[in-house]
């Protein structure tokens, strides 16, 4: 209770009735898979350019590229992308200049080794000194394929260009007028880390920064080589807690779908590669059964051309699985390359959720980007595939390439849909993150009639977005929170329990028009004789 100790006025602030729940997005997809290079820790991408600013372009042993397009060219807005590498024995480049600073490259892999470093005297350099120096120019190179020759020493020279043996690199970077005082906005460390799409630094001994001849990185000083270890396999997609020790305070990095665990923002879960690694599609199942906020997209692999005997792979609620492959222009070769549908299937979940709302279902849709199927899949054979959760992508003269199916491979026809299952996802995580400030207030009548106002309120807004049956809210859910839900011992032991029931929309997945004749006007001259 306030204490009120003096004569006076005085003013109070208290809460009454609802708080309101802002719904969480639904739209944000998280990919897995073999990247070009980057970071092994899940970093979030918005937009193919900025995917490939970190992570590199196309490559011919991975569609984690192409897919992370397709979401972005059919309607995608964000993601998180986790690069997926061999954790057993894979190194990462780094070169330490005398005892001064370190230069590791930002992710593991062998492509590190083909970064090249100069450190110069900087352009606002007070000193006449040839090195240390007060302000210093970092010059960063990297090139996808590496120079047959050591790197130009002028990346600049345009004459690079015409001698295929020193060719400009593919990605520049250049730092001028970094500080060693690690209090000044200048230093090194604060200019580059978290910036460069290629390095990170950090400072061993207080002092000057050294002057270093252009090199490559795993040649500078005491270099480490990069290496990409082992084969990817299923333990590398499901994810590790590595020890990151490069500064003085170590981290903890973790890879994979475990790294994905702590990312609350993603709801929409895909792995392009998912064929090449026996079992991953149980695993990326089991990730979104467990914290059950998020859908996986699964596809069927590329030999399973026997339409006919093909099967769900699992039983679950929580996933939904596609065929055929389809294909695309490959940027690469400018020719049509086969390859999975899920990238492009994730970013109509996410057109559709962003345009519609989540508890339409993404089906009846245009897949951008896919100029033609692997297999065409007649009426005929869909008449086998859906009932058994298999969603098929049908080409349609005149209305192009859909996606022609909206069931999860559940058993279960209460969670038959995708929509109905990511309704429940959207509802779920948005009331337990808007009612957070429930936890530890007094458990009591008021508190009971202001955690019914709010989740009313909120449901109110999402029947009449159209997501819930019914003409009235009423019809559409109830929320109860009394002693009729919970028992004294309930109460005693802290617990508050609210029920709620919602009618969600189903969709119209057999639309029947009936027709007959109808003889009205007989039928209207016989009643006029009786008459």
């Amino acid at each position: 209770m306030p204490e009120y100790l003096s004569p006076g006025v005085y003013i109070e602030e208290f809460e009454m009735g609802a708080r309101p729940i802002e719904g969480v997005s639904t739209s944000t997809a998280g990919f897995l898979g073999k990247t070009e290079r980057g970071p092994v820790y899940p970093k979030l991408v918005t937009g193919f350019e900025d995917f490939k600013k970190w992570y590199g372009s196309y490559l011919t042993d991975s569609y984690t590229a192409y897919g992370v397009e397709g979401f972005f060219l059919n309607g995608g807005k964000r993601c998180y992308v986790g690069r997926v590498l061999s954790d057993a024995n894979s190194e990462t480049a780094q070169g330490t200049v005398g005892a001064v600073m370190t230069i590791q490259a930002i992710g593991p892999g062998e492509w590190g080794n083909r970064i090249a470093v100069k450190i110069g005297k900087g352009t606002m350099s007070g000193s006449t000194a040839s090195a240390p120096w007060d302000k210093a120019k970092l010059t960063v190179m990297y090139w996808k394929v590496a120079p047959p020759t050591d790197p130009p020493v002028d990346p600049t020279d345009l004459s690079l260009m015409r001698d295929p043996d020193r060719r400009v690199p593919d990605i520049l970077e250049v730092y001028d007028n970094l500080s060693p005082d690690n209090t000044s906005s200048d230093f090194y460390e604060k200019r580059i880390n978290g910036l460069s799409r290629l390095i990170r630094v950090k400072q061993n001994t207080v002092g000057g920064i050294p002057a270093q001849e252009l090199a490559f990185l795993n040649k500078v000083g005491t270099g480490i080589n990069g290496a990409d270890g082992d084969p990817i396999d299923l333990e590398d997609y499901k994810g590790r807690e590595i020890t990151d020790s490069f500064f003085t305070v170590a981290e903890v990095i973790r890879t994979g779908l475990k790294g994905f665990e702590a990312v609350d923002e993603i709801a929409i879960l895909c792995a392009p590669d998912e064929n090449s690694v026996a079992t991953l599609s149980n695993e990326l199942i089991y990730h979104c059964e467990d914290l059950k906020d998020r859908f996986a997209v699964l596809q069927a692999a590329q030999t399973n051309t026997d339409l006919g005997a093909l099967e769900r792979p699992a039983d679950s609620k929580y996933a939904a699985f596609y065929t055929p492959w389809i294909k695309i222009l490959d940027p690469l070769t400018n020719t049509l390359k086969l390859i999975p549908p899920g990238g492009h299937i994730a970013g109509v979940y996410a057109r559709s959720d962003i345009e519609r709302g989540v508890h339409k279902a993404p089906a009846n849709e245009v897949l951008k980007g896919a100029v033609d199927l692997q297999l065409k899949i007649p009426k005929g054979v869909q008449d086998i595939l859906n009932p058994k959760g298999i969603n098929c992508i049908r080409y349609f003269p005149g209305r192009g390439i859909l996606i022609w199916g909206a069931r999860t491979i559940s058993s279960n026809s209460l969670w038959k849909y995708i929509n109905v299952r990511r309704l429940f996802n959207f509802i779920e995580e948005s009331i337990e993150e808007g009612t957070q400030w429930m936890v530890f207030e007094p458990n009591n009548e008021n508190l009971w009639a202001r955690v019914v106002q709010t989740i009313t309120q909120f449901l109110t807004r999402v029947w009449r977005d159209g997501a819930l049956m019914g003409t009235t809210a009423e019809q559409a859910f109830f929320v109860k929170c009394d002693r009729t839900t919970m028992t004294q011992d309930d109460i005693d032991n802290g617990r508050l329990i609210c029920l709620i029931g919602i009618a969600p929309v189903k969709p119209a997945e057999f639309v029947i028009f009936r027709i007959a004749q109808w003889q009205g006007g007989s039928e209207v001259s016989e009643e006029k004789e009786e008459k």
